[in-house]
């Protein structure tokens, strides 16, 4: 079989930290903040900082919970996950469908900045290829060898949508309409796999919401996917805030 060659290739999600949340430690100290560890990550500090606010218990007398990752600990197991919503981490998002951003969009407390279908033009290149269908590319759509692969129908579904895409949008701006007006009705027979690129915020509470539930074994495997990404940064950003959630997805 020739190498497959189409919109699709070399296209993998990539989901980049853009913005996290600062903690300035020298302010906090006024306000009896002190911390008996090196290295503490920002965002986990500022948690803690916040909960220790609470009951003003600067002096750390509990050996529990002297060190941020077992104060923060603690909090997780009582749940008391307001102290999580005062850091956040903003994403940039690329080469992820419309169907990802529908269901991310059900979590309430994300907030979005997407990229506009009214102003920015789609073309070939503007493809995603869900990790089924990427996993499963070679195998043919029937029994038979030659018959296309299941990528080809996939990826021609996708050239099909474009050109019907592209020749409404073209009829309707010959017609006098303005661009957005043009792309506006066109893009409606655009597909799910059509890629978005988005700026995606939320606190720590918010990811942990999206990752506890998206994280899983029974998820979507594109958005599974997502989710481990997001995880896999927040244990750079704040280790303590998610040291509960395991390394595989949960089953």
């Amino acid at each position: 079989m020739e190498p497959r060659q189409g919109p699709s290739e070399g296209r993998t999600m990539r989901v980049t930290p853009v913005g996290a949340t600062v903690f300035n430690m020298h302010n906090a100290e006024q306000f009896g903040w002190q911390s008996n560890e090196e290295a503490t990550h920002q965002m986990d500090a500022l948690a803690e900082f916040a909960g220790r606010n609470c009951y003003q218990s600067w002096e750390r007398p509990n050996p529990k919970t002297a060190t941020n990752k077992g104060y923060l600990s603690n909090i997780l197991e009582s749940g008391h996950f307001s102290v999580l919503e005062h850091a956040s981490v903003s994403f940039f998002v690329e080469d992820v469908s419309r169907s990802l951003l529908t269901e991310l969009e059900r979590h309430r407390f994300i907030s979005f900045s997407v990229i506009s279908q009214r102003f920015v033009r789609v073309g070939l290149e503007d493809l995603t290829v869900h990790p089924t269908i990427d996993e499963y590319a070679t195998v043919p759509i029937l029994e038979d060898a030659d018959e296309p692969t299941l990528l080809d129908e996939y990826e021609t579904a996708w050239a099909e949508s474009v050109a019907r895409y592209k020749r409404i949008a073209n009829t309707l701006e010959m017609q006098g309409l303005p661009r957005k007006k043009a792309l506006e009705a066109a893009r409606e027979v655009l597909p799910n796999m059509t890629e978005v690129k988005m700026v995606v915020t939320g606190n720590v509470r918010a990811w942990r919401d999206v990752i506890q539930k998206r994280f899983d074994e029974s998820a979507d495997e594109q958005i599974k996917e997502f989710a481990g990404e997001v995880l896999k940064w927040l244990r750079l950003y704040c280790p303590s805030s998610v040291q509960d959630i395991p390394e595989e997805p949960y089953s």
